[in-house]
């Protein structure tokens, strides 16, 4: 079964992080390490864990530092702060409070160990036993136009914006004629906000030429996908998006290619109200 296969990768990624805590800890390793397309790697993680990959490090780190408090009680916090990582000791003692509910100081006198057991009984999310319909089907080869938005996701509307005038200049790709796609680099929740990319593109028959607005020619290639369709406002997209590789990927027989997956708009929260969105999501697949 893939599910099981998918288990022993992010198995793996934890025993390397367990061994490697002293090492930078980058995604594009661990998604290495997973044999795992980056664009995935996070998500699938999660589905897994039920924490994503920076917030088990950091509890991996914090592990071994509250071991190092309780039975090497020569060593100073300070010492332990920096081999955990941390700046400093205060950073050290307000992240381990925070996670604990004690301070290192607490902790080294009268660990609470009941309650240190608990942070670490990972659990994947529960998203309920909701049902969704997933198609397995060809994505045919697309030309598109697209403008690359970089930085705060909370700032996408304002280069939809420049989109939107681009296509309405052009008459390149007509909105309500032309398909419209998104298309962001990884999750945005669990990723540093100069980090985050998103597509904004539309279809379009013919090369863009060259233009003010920074939009560019591009293709979204001919793949096997999963898609499911998600209804309603697109603030909770992210959890059909989770239901999809924590529910539908881990039980299906499948593993995810490497390209990112994408979003194909049917209609706007100018057109109609947010509960009557129309969205699809496509998670390419290997053949």
């Amino acid at each position: 079964m893939q599910s099981n296969l998918l288990q022993q990768r992010i198995s793996l990624v934890c025993d390397y992080i367990n061994q490697h805590l002293d090492d930078e800890l980058t995604v594009s390793l661990l998604s290495d390490v997973a044999a795992l397309s980056k664009f995935h790697f996070h998500r699938v993680f999660v589905a897994f864990m039920g924490v994503n990959v920076g917030k088990y490090i950091l509890l991996a780190r914090l592990k071994r530092a509250s071991f190092r408090l309780a039975f090497e009680r020569d060593i100073k916090i300070i010492d332990i702060a920096l081999e955990a990582k941390f700046d400093s000791a205060e950073a050290f003692s307000r992240a381990f409070k925070r996670t604990f509910e004690q301070s290192p100081s607490q902790f080294r006198q009268a660990a609470n160990w009941p309650s240190w057991y608990d942070v670490f009984n990972f659990s994947p999310q529960n998203l309920g036993v909701q049902t969704m319909q997933v198609d397995i089907i060809n994505f045919e080869q697309t030309q598109i136009a697209f403008l690359e938005h970089k930085g705060a996701a909370k700032l996408i509307f304002e280069s939809a914006g420049k989109f939107i005038a681009w296509r309405q200049n052009s008459g390149l790709s007509p909105i309500n004629t032309s398909r419209t796609f998104g298309m962001p680099n990884g999750d945005p929740e669990t990723m540093a906000e100069d980090a985050f990319r998103f597509k904004l593109c539309g279809s379009v028959n013919t090369e863009v030429p060259d233009n003010a607005f920074g939009v560019e020619s591009g293709v979204i290639p001919q793949m096997r996908c999963a898609k499911v369709r998600h209804l309603g406002s697109h603030d909770n997209m992210e959890q059909t998006i989770r239901w999809l590789y924590q529910n539908w990927l881990a039980d299906s027989g499948e593993l995810p290619n490497a390209h990112c997956c994408f979003f194909e708009y049917h209609n706007f929260v100018h057109q109609v109200d947010e509960c009557d969105l129309i969205t699809d999501i496509y998670l390419p697949l290997q053949n």
